[in-house]
């Protein structure tokens, strides 16, 4: 055999083993793309596609330190015994809070499907740590709103300004399990009708005690102006009726200012809780909130509340914050608190537990927002 043979034969031989080997192979299959998380912005900033859903998450909170100085009770400061000689003394009221929050949204055929959540952490004044609050946990569909929320009463209206110490003369109480419904007419026009439980706070028994819930309803007229908005509210527990009606005014870009009135009647809470209820906590039967807001800048505005009720307790409350960087700001805020009745000791008359007719309390707020 010669060598030219020999080279052909070899080159056969080659190919066919190469051929037999091909035809064994195993097809290795394509991976499949991976499902990265996909950005839903129907909602808002922040919202993103669960995977496999078409429901938007979207997940926040904020952490929070509060160091309050002045005088005691829960206006600012408070008192303590000195660990070596046991005399009283003034002393920091401190509180670090995280708060954890949740949104979802989808859109269906009867409507937008929303949740919202959020639990509050705290550790306040050496600790320990205190338990977990659920603040709010509801389903809304649509205008149809159920679970653990802030009172209509209270929400639908609005809160008594921008500063932080802003129930020394309290406006209601906020926490209760609900069933509500929100509707907007058109034209600047919405309203609200709530069905709700109640809640024990603060000495006020505001729990409903039989089958039959607390009302409330509210109207409200936005306008680039500003608004108008009015709540009245059945406590079906001492049968009594209280209300707040509010104006809100765009006086320019960097100034707003409102004002605020409550009435309500008290002929069985007087009975029961001096007075006071869940829908009218502030003393005797009228009270007062007013203030406002002006922007410095983009970074700095300075808040202020005056209040007063009929039972002759009065208060002032004022601030100024500044955004370091978006999301962190510093509030810092000087507080005063006159108390009607400290001289004859009227009992539950003092909201604020405050030890002096006359009480002056700050308090420095760091709060970062994700």
């Amino acid at each position: 055999m010669n060598i030219k043979s020999l080279l052909l034969g070899s080159a056969a031989a080659l190919i066919a083993v190469s051929g037999a080997r091909a035809a064994d192979a195993v097809t290795v299959a394509e991976p499949e793309p991976a499902e990265y998380v996909k950005i839903c912005d129907v909602y808002g900033a922040g919202y993103f596609y669960i995977p496999g859903t078409e429901t938007c998450l979207r997940v926040g909170g904020y952490i929070r330190y509060d160091a309050g100085f002045g005088d005691v009770g829960s206006l600012d400061g408070r008192k303590t015994r000195d660990v070596q000689d046991g005399d009283l003394q003034n002393t920091w009221s401190k509180n670090a809070r995280f708060a954890l929050k949740t949104w979802t949204g989808q859109e269906t055929e009867l409507g937008t499907l929303k949740t919202y959540t959020e639990t509050r952490f705290n550790f306040k004044n050496g600790g320990p740590s205190s338990t977990p609050t659920l603040n709010f946990a509801w389903i809304q569909l649509g205008g149809l709103r159920v679970g653990k929320d802030e009172s209509t009463y209270d929400s639908f209206i609005g809160y008594a300004g921008n500063v932080i110490q802003d129930t020394i003369i309290p406006y209601g109480i906020k926490d209760t399990n609900l069933v509500s419904y929100y509707f907007d007419a058109g034209n600047g026009f919405s309203g609200v009708i709530s069905l709700e439980e109640g809640a024990d706070d603060k000495g006020i028994s505001g729990t409903i005690d039989s089958y039959v819930p607390h009302v409330v309803g509210g109207v409200k007229y936005k306008g680039d102006w500003g608004a108008v908005t009015g709540v009245v509210a059945y406590d079906s527990a001492y049968e009594e009726v209280a209300g707040k009606v509010r104006l809100d005014v765009n006086v320019t870009k960097e100034l707003t200012l409102f004002v605020m009135g409550g009435y309500g009647t008290d002929d069985n809470l007087v009975d029961h809780a001096n007075g006071r209820g869940f829908y009218k906590p502030w003393a005797g039967n009228w009270a007062v909130w007013g203030g406002g807001t002006y922007k410095f800048n983009s970074k700095t505005s300075f808040n202020v509340q005056a209040s007063a009720d009929d039972d002759k307790n009065y208060a002032l409350a004022a601030n100024v914050a500044y955004t370091i960087v978006p999301g962190f700001t510093i509030t810092t805020e000087v507080d005063w608190d006159h108390y009607g009745h400290f001289d004859d000791g009227t009992p539950f008359g003092n909201w604020t537990k405050a030890d002096k007719k006359n009480s002056v309390g700050g308090i420095v707020r760091f709060q970062r927002n994700f």
